[in-house]
């Protein structure tokens, strides 16, 4: 109970609560979208439509708002300053638990079997190289977030029990990254690429998501009351976004020189990395939200189911 209540306090007072949201970029003039964008590559899409043109061929105008952190992200969607995102399905429940405050209309990235997102690493002096090696080990993870909920999901396919294994909280990616590194962790769960910059440093890969990548996504959500009130600027938007996809898809070494240009991923992987599918025109079903839903109230973090109809909407 008292993890449920510091995870709650947390989140309202990192992100912002009782800020009050602006209206929707609309109006007589052109079509307008601020999207809000972290340094991470599934937010590449949108830097592939800007530099197409697709949006401008829309009919749109986007403005990207960086964000250096998920905190600073949802803290800019709290007040009301961008009016779309993308984060995960875990973070989806803790916004849209009263009320549908933002809905999700695209998958942004998922993971594929030659492309896994997450993965459960061991430091290379770790004796460790199996799911089973990590009874008793303690696993640097974030608490109450999409990496918690992956962790729980992988490990269990694998057949360990929550009970049989042991996590510590260190939030920052980055944070886990240095601490997996120098051996402070035996274990921590990084998603991709600084999964594949910890390998490149000699982690040794224990267990990723290929067993569970029906549920590793994260996604693309805009403010409700943006779709609500303004569904064509919303709808001019995926249509850019999934003309960038599908060429992402076609040709991604085009792109690549957007990857450090936007600094989505880590420095050392430039010239080097190979970037994963995208997935076309696809939004969350409810069987992917049952089940982290269901987790999620396992954990304390949420006490109710939350409607499927208050977390996506279908924009055609």
């Amino acid at each position: 109970m008292g993890r449920r209540i510091f995870i709650w306090l947390a989140w309202m007072i990192g992100f912002g609560v009782g800020a009050i949201g602006c209206q929707p970029s609309s109006g007589a003039g052109p079509l307008r979208v601020r999207f809000g964008a972290l340094p991470i590559l599934d937010v590449l899409p949108v830097y592939v439509a800007q530099a197409e043109g697709y949006f401008t061929q829309a009919g749109l105008e986007v403005e990207i708002v960086p964000a250096a952190s998920a905190a600073e992200r949802d803290q800019l969607m709290q007040a009301g300053r961008i009016d779309a995102m993308v984060n995960d399905t875990v973070s989806t429940l803790f916004y849209n638990k009263e009320k549908a405050q933002i809905y999700v209309v695209r998958i942004a990235r998922q993971g594929y079997p030659q492309a896994p997102q997450y993965f459960i690493l061991a430091n290379k002096d770790a004796n460790i190289s199996r799911p089973q090696d990590l009874k008793g080990v303690e696993i640097a993870i974030s608490q109450g977030t999409v990496i918690e909920y992956m962790t729980d999901r992988i490990l269990e396919r694998a057949g360990l029990k929550p009970g049989e294994y042991r996590t510590v909280n260190i939030p920052r990616i980055p944070d886990r990254l240095q601490a997996l590194a120098e051996g402070r962790v035996k274990a921590a769960t990084l998603p991709d690429p600084f999964a594949t910059l910890a390998i490149q440093q000699g982690a040794k890969v224990v267990a990723d998501d290929r067993e569970v990548q029906s549920i590793s996504l994260s996604v693309l959500s805009f403010r409700a009351e943006v779709v609500e009130r303004n569904p064509e600027a919303v709808r001019r938007f995926l249509q850019a976004w999934d003309r960038a996809v599908a060429a992402i898809n076609a040709n991604p070494d085009k792109y690549a020189g957007l990857l450090p240009e936007k600094q989505l991923v880590p420095q050392p992987l430039v010239g080097t990395y190979r970037l994963p599918p995208y997935p076309e025109r696809a939004i969350p079903t409810r069987e992917q939200f049952a089940d982290v839903i269901a987790w999620a109230k396992g954990k304390g973090l949420i006490s109710e189911d939350i409607p499927y109809e208050r977390l996506v909407r279908e924009i055609r």
